[in-house]
């Protein structure tokens, strides 16, 4: 409340020449936003009246060429991810192995002793189930 109070009091310490500029200035802006707004809008539908039957007589080529096109690229976008994936990732190994400590060894060593020490106690449990299985 306080802010559009200070906004209007703002208004009217303004000189009318400003107001009158910067309404001029909106309306000008407004007007050539408005008008490239309509030439782009009918040079779009000039351009596709001319270009649909353009488009409609080579469809039987353009469209498989695009597929075809597109498949390519795709193939070796991910053809080179993979690639710099898998040198990344033998990259980071050969550090892991030579004690280099790559980023992200800490987690690994304790994932690694977290899945021995569950195998241990799964290996005591087996025994433990089966010492039980030949008592009885």
């Amino acid at each position: 409340m306080a802010e559009l109070h200070q906004s209007q009091q703002l208004g009217k310490r303004q000189p009318r020449s400003q107001q009158i500029v910067k309404a001029t200035t909106a309306v000008t802006a407004g007007g050539s936003f408005l008008v490239l707004s309509g030439l782009t809008l009918t040079a779009t539908v000039i351009l596709l009246t001319i270009a649909t039957p353009l488009l409609v007589l080579f469809s039987p080529v353009i469209v498989p060429a695009v597929i075809t096109v597109s498949l390519l690229l795709m193939g070796f976008l991910a053809s080179g991810g993979f690639g710099v994936a898998g040198i990344t990732v033998m990259s980071w190994i050969y550090g892991y192995a030579t004690g280099r400590h790559p980023p992200g060894a800490d987690q690994l060593d304790q994932a690694r002793m977290k899945l021995a020490c569950k195998a241990r106690e799964m290996k005591d449990r087996a025994e433990q189930f089966g010492h039980q299985v030949t008592i009885s």
